[in-house]
């Protein structure tokens, strides 16, 4: 395999320790300067330049894209895709993961145990944010935050709207999160490398410190995870986008809470506490995958006019329900299903026997027209542009 790792650090230990697995195992490697490539998009194929220069064909890219060059670095890893080159971590993937925000959001749509979450602007809304999280304390944490930077635990509801509103008038996007106290200043980091964890640590934080990054302090120690962690963990990463990931997470009176997934792990921490080649597991991996270079599905799919991807939804009083899917009607529409989604297990390429019961989601590729009446129906837009009403702009607007 022909490896490049994107990183601006060729000395940092996790770069070091990556190329030194792949040389190991008679890879070829390369790290490559993020901010050195030029995104050629002049002819009639997708290319990269490096250095000023055509780069040279790759099997797989590792990205170890930093925070502080990550539209660019994910914009060089989506070229890598389009030229259909393997990538365990998708463009789209870190940049899920390097906005907080976006990634409660993704995960809270997928039954992951998050700690409640509020995110507001208005400064009337703020104590109402604070009151639906559990109320004081809570942590306040900046959306890009990194190593525990910006992740701040207010004691009490004052101190709280007066920090909200410090950061809001400096321009900052904040969350409003529960702080979990049965926690106790310790988490959990899990590493996950396809479709398993192959490591994981506990992280407690020193003295009156509540944050266990190691940058703060933090001690680390091997931990044997349950397999509802694990289950927690890969599944977190996969719906990010990632198929290497740390994910970090509290462990709450009910169960695992993810907290972050990190799309470029530290590897020393980890290593240190497990005595495992992390490292290699990853390198491992990628040689195995790399045939398989990630596709945009609906992106591919969707260029076939009249045809496109959509999620079905087997409700009650459906009657698809308690049918199997070869009966189901969906074979004879031209409907292809691509996913079976029932509760938190996902079944790929379904077979025919399968029987669909109330409240599976069935993720399909097929004919717009034929689709459309299988999809509850919503308020639909006009189809033709109505004539400007005589009074396009009302005196008395309202407000709120």
């Amino acid at each position: 395999m022909k490896l490049a790792i994107l990183s601006r650090s060729l000395r940092a230990y996790s770069t070091q320790r990556l190329r030194t697995a792949a040389l190991e195992r008679g890879h070829q490697v390369k790290v490559l300067d993020t901010l050195r490539f030029g995104i050629d998009l002049s002819g009639d194929e997708p290319d990269l330049h490096f250095r000023g220069r055509p780069l040279s064909t790759y099997d797989a890219v590792l990205p170890r894209v930093g925070a502080s060059v990550t539209y660019f670095g994910t914009a060089v890893v989506r070229q890598f895709e389009q030229m259909d080159v393997y990538t365990p971590n998708t463009a789209n993937g870190i940049m899920n993961s390097r906005d907080k925000l976006r990634a409660t959001q993704i995960l809270s749509r997928h039954n992951i145990g998050m700690p409640a979450t509020a995110f507001v602007r208005n400064r009337a809304e703020i104590p109402h944010a604070i009151e639906m999280v559990g109320g004081a304390p809570v942590v306040v944490k900046l959306l890009e935050g990194t190593q525990g930077i910006g992740v701040i635990l207010a004691p009490t509801m004052k101190v709280a709207e007066a920090i909200i509103e410090t950061l809001h008038g400096t321009n900052q996007q904040v969350l409003i999160q529960r702080f979990v106290k049965e926690s106790k200043g310790k988490d959990v980091r899990a590493l996950v490398v396809g479709d398993r964890v192959v490591a994981a640590m506990r992280r407690r934080a020193q003295g009156d410190e509540f944050r266990s990054n190691v940058h703060r302090g933090g001690t680390v120690e091997r931990v044997e995870l349950d397999p509802e962690y694990e289950e927690i963990a890969v599944r977190a990463a996969h719906i990010m986008g990632l198929r290497v990931a740390g994910v970090d997470m509290l462990e709450g009176n009910d169960g695992p809470l993810v907290m972050e997934v990190n799309s470029s792990p530290g590897l020393q921490g980890i290593e240190a506490a497990t005595k495992l080649d992390v490292a290699g597991a990853i390198v491992d991996y990628i040689a195995d995958q790399s045939g398989f270079p990630d596709i945009d599905v609906r992106q591919r799919l969707a260029v076939s006019t009249g045809y496109g991807v959509a999620e079905i939804a087997v409700m009650s009083g459906s009657d698809m329900v308690g049918q199997a899917l070869q009966d189901s009607g969906l074979w004879e529409k031209d409907i292809q299903v691509l996913t079976l989604h029932r509760g938190t297990r996902v079944v790929p390429n379904p077979s025919g026997q399968k029987v669909l019961e109330d409240g599976d989601r069935l993720l399909c590729f097929g004919k717009h027209e034929h689709m459309r009446s299988l999809i509850p129906a919503r308020s639909r837009r006009p189809r033709r542009v109505r004539t400007l009403p005589k009074t396009p702009i009302l005196e008395d607007l309202p407000t709120g």
